[in-house]
């Protein structure tokens, strides 16, 4: 994938991580997903590529500025990219089959709002332990959470005439059942 620079806080989210993310998301093609914290926009990208629609929002110009790029790059053109508060755009009246989270300043108030309007899952992705417990313990409270699914991604590099194993820091992929639906 073609990626314009990647100089964010966070940096893209890793390929295998992003296969699980997607796989619990459970995307069709008829789907309008909304993402919360778009970064370089990879995960962006790949959602598109499976559904009709996405709304993608950073409260970052730079990152808004690259996953714009990013994705014009790719050729994506079923993307919105919105710099903009994840509160603020929820303001709206829109509903939304899916919706993934990367960004997680201010959690518990956004899961909150975004809950109702979500029609199937939430996949939220944290590194965090404190995210992590933030997450499970709103989502819970919103009879929503449905399982946590720790990923821990090691890749391998040649040493000495062999192959050694580098670990990439563990992710937890956080996934829960839309309100909208109930």
């Amino acid at each position: 994938m073609l990626m314009i620079g990647t100089n964010l806080a966070g940096g893209p989210t890793q390929d295998e991580i992003m296969a699980v993310s997607l796989f619990k998301l459970g995307l069709q093609s008829t789907d309008t997903v909304l993402e919360i914290g778009c970064g370089t926009g990879k995960v962006s990208i790949g959602m598109a590529k499976a559904v009709k629609k996405v709304y993608s929002l950073d409260k970052r110009p730079d990152a808004v500025s690259l996953a714009t790029e990013t994705a014009r790059a790719a050729g994506m053109r079923n993307i919105e990219f919105f710099c903009t508060d994840a509160m603020d755009f929820l303001k709206n009246d829109m509903t939304y089959d899916c919706a993934f989270l990367g960004g997680t300043h201010g959690l518990e108030a956004i899961l909150a709002v975004l809950a109702p309007k979500v029609k199937r899952t939430i996949v939220i992705n944290a590194v965090m332990l404190s995210t992590l417990n933030t997450a499970v313990t709103t989502l819970k409270g919103l009879g929503l959470f449905c399982e946590v699914v720790q990923v821990q991604v090691s890749r391998s590099y040649e040493i000495g005439g062999s192959i050694m194993f580098r670990p990439i820091d563990p992710v937890f992929v956080i996934v829960a059942r839309g309100a909208a639906c109930s």
